[in-house]
Protein backbone atom coordinates (compact mmCIF):
# COMPACT_ATOMS: atom_id res chain seq x y z
CA UNK A 1 0.00 0.00 0.00
CA UNK A 2 1.27 3.23 -0.92
CA UNK A 3 1.85 5.98 2.32
CA UNK A 4 1.61 9.36 2.63
CA UNK A 5 5.13 9.20 3.60
CA UNK A 6 6.18 8.34 0.37
CA UNK A 7 4.13 10.63 -1.43
CA UNK A 8 6.28 13.07 0.36
CA UNK A 9 9.42 12.08 -0.06
CA UNK A 10 8.75 11.85 -3.84
CA UNK A 11 7.37 15.46 -4.08
CA UNK A 12 10.67 16.36 -2.67
CA UNK A 13 12.54 14.42 -4.98
CA UNK A 14 10.97 16.14 -7.72
CA UNK A 15 11.36 19.53 -6.26
CA UNK A 16 15.21 19.35 -5.28
CA UNK A 17 16.52 16.15 -7.60
CA UNK A 18 18.78 15.34 -5.14
CA UNK A 19 18.04 12.36 -2.25
CA UNK A 20 20.43 14.76 0.11
CA UNK A 21 18.66 17.45 -0.18
CA UNK A 22 15.01 16.08 -0.60
CA UNK A 23 16.54 14.21 2.63
CA UNK A 24 17.44 17.18 4.23
CA UNK A 25 13.89 18.71 3.60
CA UNK A 26 12.06 15.77 4.84
CA UNK A 27 14.29 15.91 7.89
CA UNK A 28 15.20 12.27 7.62
CA UNK A 29 18.54 10.64 6.40
CA UNK A 30 18.91 9.98 3.24
CA UNK A 31 18.96 5.98 3.15
CA UNK A 32 15.89 6.25 4.87
CA UNK A 33 14.23 8.11 2.45
CA UNK A 34 15.93 6.23 -0.48
CA UNK A 35 14.30 3.08 1.33
CA UNK A 36 11.11 4.41 1.01
CA UNK A 37 11.13 5.60 -2.78
CA UNK A 38 12.51 2.11 -3.19
CA UNK A 39 9.07 0.56 -1.26
CA UNK A 40 7.12 2.83 -3.09
CA UNK A 41 8.82 1.45 -6.40
CA UNK A 42 8.26 -2.45 -5.87
CA UNK A 43 4.39 -1.27 -4.15
CA UNK A 44 3.83 0.45 -7.87
CA UNK A 45 5.83 -2.09 -9.90
CA UNK A 46 7.40 0.70 -11.66
CA UNK A 47 10.76 2.78 -11.83
CA UNK A 48 9.72 6.64 -10.12
CA UNK A 49 12.87 8.12 -10.07
CA UNK A 50 16.57 7.38 -12.45
CA UNK A 51 19.60 7.52 -10.25
CA UNK A 52 22.42 9.48 -11.70
CA UNK A 53 25.76 10.22 -9.84
CA UNK A 54 24.86 13.51 -8.05
CA UNK A 55 21.30 13.94 -8.75
CA UNK A 56 18.28 12.02 -10.21
CA UNK A 57 15.40 12.60 -12.14
CA UNK A 58 11.94 11.52 -12.20
CA UNK A 59 10.82 8.85 -15.21
CA UNK A 60 7.92 9.78 -17.16
CA UNK A 61 5.48 7.56 -15.04
CA UNK A 62 7.55 9.09 -11.48
CA UNK A 63 6.44 12.72 -12.79
CA UNK A 64 2.72 11.25 -13.14
CA UNK A 65 2.48 9.43 -10.08
CA UNK A 66 4.59 12.92 -8.18
CA UNK A 67 1.54 15.02 -9.49
CA UNK A 68 -1.29 13.10 -8.68
CA UNK A 69 0.40 12.37 -5.31
CA UNK A 70 0.89 16.40 -5.08
CA UNK A 71 -3.19 16.26 -4.83
CA UNK A 72 -3.16 13.19 -2.55
CA UNK A 73 -1.34 15.17 0.15
CA UNK A 74 -3.38 18.39 -0.64
CA UNK A 75 -6.56 16.40 0.17
CA UNK A 76 -4.81 14.70 3.59
CA UNK A 77 -4.09 18.44 4.70
CA UNK A 78 -7.54 19.40 4.07
CA UNK A 79 -8.86 16.40 5.93
CA UNK A 80 -6.94 17.52 9.12
CA UNK A 81 -7.70 21.24 8.79
CA UNK A 82 -11.42 20.17 8.65
CA UNK A 83 -10.76 18.33 12.10
CA UNK A 84 -8.66 20.92 13.86
CA UNK A 85 -10.40 23.98 12.80
CA UNK A 86 -14.06 23.35 13.99
CA UNK A 87 -14.12 24.87 17.00
CA UNK A 88 -13.41 28.27 15.97
CA UNK A 89 -12.20 31.10 13.61
CA UNK A 90 -8.33 31.12 12.57
CA UNK A 91 -6.86 29.40 15.50
CA UNK A 92 -3.98 27.08 15.05
CA UNK A 93 -1.03 26.91 11.89
CA UNK A 94 -2.20 28.83 8.95
CA UNK A 95 0.13 29.24 5.87
CA UNK A 96 0.35 32.09 4.31
CA UNK A 97 2.28 33.69 1.49
CA UNK A 98 2.33 36.93 0.16
CA UNK A 99 3.99 39.10 -3.20
CA UNK A 100 7.41 40.59 -2.36
CA UNK A 101 5.75 44.21 -3.69
CA UNK A 102 3.17 43.77 -1.08
CA UNK A 103 4.22 42.08 1.67
CA UNK A 104 6.76 45.10 3.25
CA UNK A 105 3.58 47.51 3.29
CA UNK A 106 0.69 45.13 4.09
CA UNK A 107 1.99 42.81 6.66
CA UNK A 108 3.15 45.75 9.12
CA UNK A 109 -0.99 46.93 9.43
CA UNK A 110 -2.51 43.41 9.54
CA UNK A 111 -0.61 41.27 11.58
CA UNK A 112 -0.78 43.34 14.91
CA UNK A 113 -5.01 43.46 14.39
CA UNK A 114 -4.51 39.40 13.76
CA UNK A 115 -2.72 38.78 17.09
CA UNK A 116 -5.02 41.01 19.27
CA UNK A 117 -8.55 39.32 17.70
CA UNK A 118 -7.20 36.05 17.07
CA UNK A 119 -4.37 34.97 19.72
CA UNK A 120 -4.60 31.42 19.21
CA UNK A 121 -3.85 32.04 15.26
CA UNK A 122 -0.09 30.35 14.63
CA UNK A 123 0.65 32.71 10.95
CA UNK A 124 3.41 31.21 9.12
CA UNK A 125 4.47 33.14 6.35
CA UNK A 126 6.47 32.93 2.93
CA UNK A 127 7.22 35.94 0.77
CA UNK A 128 8.08 35.25 -3.00
CA UNK A 129 6.50 35.23 -6.50
CA UNK A 130 3.29 34.26 -8.02
CA UNK A 131 4.33 31.36 -9.43
CA UNK A 132 5.72 29.75 -6.63
CA UNK A 133 2.86 30.78 -4.36
CA UNK A 134 0.62 29.17 -7.16
CA UNK A 135 2.45 25.69 -7.05
CA UNK A 136 2.87 25.85 -2.70
CA UNK A 137 -0.96 26.33 -2.33
CA UNK A 138 -1.77 23.32 -4.86
CA UNK A 139 0.37 21.25 -3.49
CA UNK A 140 -0.69 22.02 0.01
CA UNK A 141 2.62 23.28 1.49
CA UNK A 142 0.50 27.15 1.78
CA UNK A 143 -2.93 27.03 2.63
CA UNK A 144 -3.79 30.80 1.13
CA UNK A 145 -1.30 33.61 -0.66
CA UNK A 146 -2.32 37.22 -0.79
CA UNK A 147 -1.47 37.98 -4.65
CA UNK A 148 -2.66 40.15 -7.53
CA UNK A 149 -6.07 38.60 -9.55
CA UNK A 150 -6.72 37.08 -11.78
CA UNK A 151 -5.01 33.97 -11.74
CA UNK A 152 -6.90 31.47 -13.85
CA UNK A 153 -6.26 28.67 -12.14
CA UNK A 154 -9.22 25.94 -11.65
CA UNK A 155 -7.40 24.48 -8.70
CA UNK A 156 -7.90 28.15 -6.94
CA UNK A 157 -10.59 30.07 -5.38
CA UNK A 158 -9.89 33.27 -5.52
CA UNK A 159 -11.87 36.30 -3.42
CA UNK A 160 -10.91 40.23 -3.55
CA UNK A 161 -9.68 42.12 -0.97
CA UNK A 162 -8.62 45.90 -2.95
CA UNK A 163 -8.12 47.47 -5.96
CA UNK A 164 -4.34 49.09 -5.72
CA UNK A 165 -4.03 52.26 -8.24
CA UNK A 166 -0.49 52.27 -9.68
CA UNK A 167 1.11 55.92 -8.88
CA UNK A 168 4.50 57.38 -11.57
CA UNK A 169 6.91 58.00 -8.80
CA UNK A 170 9.56 60.46 -10.30
CA UNK A 171 12.93 62.25 -8.35
CA UNK A 172 11.95 64.81 -6.23
CA UNK A 173 13.31 67.70 -8.72
CA UNK A 174 11.17 66.32 -11.57
CA UNK A 175 9.87 69.64 -12.90
CA UNK A 176 6.35 68.60 -13.16
CA UNK A 177 3.84 69.46 -10.35
CA UNK A 178 2.45 66.97 -7.58
CA UNK A 179 -1.14 67.85 -8.68
CA UNK A 180 0.08 67.26 -12.59
CA UNK A 181 -2.58 64.05 -13.68
CA UNK A 182 0.15 62.15 -16.35
CA UNK A 183 -0.34 60.88 -19.56
CA UNK A 184 0.80 57.04 -20.27
CA UNK A 185 2.53 58.29 -23.47
CA UNK A 186 4.22 60.76 -21.37
CA UNK A 187 6.14 58.40 -19.54
CA UNK A 188 9.74 57.77 -21.45
CA UNK A 189 10.03 53.73 -21.00
CA UNK A 190 13.65 54.40 -21.78
CA UNK A 191 13.85 55.71 -18.11
CA UNK A 192 11.36 53.23 -16.82
CA UNK A 193 12.70 50.83 -13.82
CA UNK A 194 11.26 47.88 -12.84
CA UNK A 195 11.48 44.50 -10.94
CA UNK A 196 13.48 41.57 -12.51
CA UNK A 197 11.52 38.96 -14.17
CA UNK A 198 9.04 36.54 -11.73
CA UNK A 199 7.51 39.64 -10.82
CA UNK A 200 3.76 40.13 -11.49
CA UNK A 201 4.28 43.95 -11.04
CA UNK A 202 6.94 44.27 -13.70
CA UNK A 203 4.29 42.45 -16.11
CA UNK A 204 1.35 44.36 -15.19
CA UNK A 205 3.52 47.31 -15.76
CA UNK A 206 4.98 46.71 -18.92
CA UNK A 207 1.57 45.52 -19.99
CA UNK A 208 0.26 48.98 -19.08
CA UNK A 209 3.12 50.69 -21.22
CA UNK A 210 2.54 48.31 -23.75
CA UNK A 211 -0.87 49.05 -23.90
CA UNK A 212 -0.16 52.98 -24.12
CA UNK A 213 2.35 52.96 -26.52
CA UNK A 214 -0.19 51.00 -29.07
CA UNK A 215 -0.46 53.04 -32.69
CA UNK A 216 2.10 55.40 -31.65
CA UNK A 217 6.58 55.74 -31.47
CA UNK A 218 7.47 54.54 -28.13
CA UNK A 219 9.93 56.88 -26.51
CA UNK A 220 12.64 54.59 -25.90
CA UNK A 221 14.44 50.50 -27.08
CA UNK A 222 14.82 49.60 -23.06
CA UNK A 223 14.69 49.90 -19.43
CA UNK A 224 17.30 51.84 -17.40
CA UNK A 225 17.19 49.42 -14.22
CA UNK A 226 16.05 46.11 -13.13
CA UNK A 227 15.75 45.39 -9.67
CA UNK A 228 15.03 42.62 -6.94
CA UNK A 229 13.19 44.51 -4.61
CA UNK A 230 10.72 47.28 -4.80
CA UNK A 231 12.93 49.94 -2.12
CA UNK A 232 15.86 48.86 -4.69
CA UNK A 233 13.70 50.52 -7.43
CA UNK A 234 12.69 53.28 -5.09
CA UNK A 235 16.60 53.86 -3.97
CA UNK A 236 17.45 54.54 -7.62
CA UNK A 237 14.32 57.01 -8.90
CA UNK A 238 15.37 58.71 -5.61
CA UNK A 239 19.03 58.83 -7.00
CA UNK A 240 17.81 59.96 -10.48
CA UNK A 241 18.42 57.33 -12.15
CA UNK A 242 14.67 56.95 -13.80
CA UNK A 243 11.06 56.62 -12.90
CA UNK A 244 8.95 53.63 -11.71
CA UNK A 245 5.23 52.93 -11.49
CA UNK A 246 4.27 51.91 -7.76
CA UNK A 247 1.64 50.80 -6.14
CA UNK A 248 -0.85 52.87 -4.11
CA UNK A 249 -0.17 50.95 -1.44
CA UNK A 250 3.19 50.93 -1.36
CA UNK A 251 3.51 54.82 -2.01
CA UNK A 252 1.66 55.48 1.23
CA UNK A 253 5.40 54.19 2.44
CA UNK A 254 7.88 54.80 0.39
CA UNK A 255 6.59 58.56 0.45
CA UNK A 256 8.77 59.55 3.55
CA UNK A 257 11.65 59.48 1.28
CA UNK A 258 11.89 63.72 0.18
CA UNK A 259 13.82 63.00 -2.59
CA UNK A 260 11.01 61.05 -4.47
CA UNK A 261 7.49 62.36 -5.04
CA UNK A 262 4.98 60.66 -6.93
CA UNK A 263 2.62 62.14 -9.63
CA UNK A 264 -1.23 60.76 -10.88
CA UNK A 265 -2.15 58.95 -14.06
CA UNK A 266 -5.05 60.25 -16.18
CA UNK A 267 -8.15 58.41 -15.90
CA UNK A 268 -8.96 55.50 -15.84
CA UNK A 269 -5.88 55.03 -13.63
CA UNK A 270 -3.87 51.45 -14.11
CA UNK A 271 -3.87 49.44 -11.12
CA UNK A 272 -4.06 45.48 -9.95
CA UNK A 273 -6.60 44.13 -8.05
CA UNK A 274 -4.92 42.24 -4.91
CA UNK A 275 -6.91 39.11 -3.68
CA UNK A 276 -6.52 36.21 -1.53
CA UNK A 277 -5.93 33.07 -3.24
CA UNK A 278 -6.58 29.18 -1.79
CA UNK A 279 -7.35 25.70 -2.52
CA UNK A 280 -11.17 25.29 -3.67
CA UNK A 281 -11.12 22.18 -1.66
CA UNK A 282 -9.82 23.39 1.13
CA UNK A 283 -12.54 23.15 4.18
CA UNK A 284 -11.07 26.93 5.90
CA UNK A 285 -13.21 29.49 3.48
CA UNK A 286 -14.42 30.70 7.27
CA UNK A 287 -11.14 31.35 7.97
CA UNK A 288 -10.52 33.13 4.81
CA UNK A 289 -12.92 35.59 4.99
CA UNK A 290 -12.20 36.33 8.45
CA UNK A 291 -8.85 36.94 7.13
CA UNK A 292 -10.02 39.35 4.42
CA UNK A 293 -11.99 40.86 6.44
CA UNK A 294 -8.97 41.93 8.81
CA UNK A 295 -7.39 43.18 5.31
CA UNK A 296 -10.19 45.00 4.30
CA UNK A 297 -10.37 46.99 7.22
CA UNK A 298 -7.00 47.82 7.63
CA UNK A 299 -6.50 49.06 3.80
CA UNK A 300 -9.50 50.79 3.08
CA UNK A 301 -10.91 51.13 6.32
Amino acid sequence: MITLRQLRYLAALAKHGHFGRAAEACNVTQPALSMQIRDLERTLGVKVVERRPGEVMLTDVGREVARRGEDVLAASRDLVDFARHRGGLLTGRLTLGVIPSLAPYLLPRILPVLQKQFPELRLELRETQTKQLVDDIKSGALDAAMLALPLGEPEIDTAKLFDDLFLLAVPADDPRPADKRIKALEIDQSRLILLEDGHCLRDQALAFCATAARGHQSGGNGMAFAASSLSTVMQMVASGYGVTLIPQIAADVEQRDQRVKFLRLENPQPGRTIGLAFRRTSPRKADFAALGDVVKDSVIG
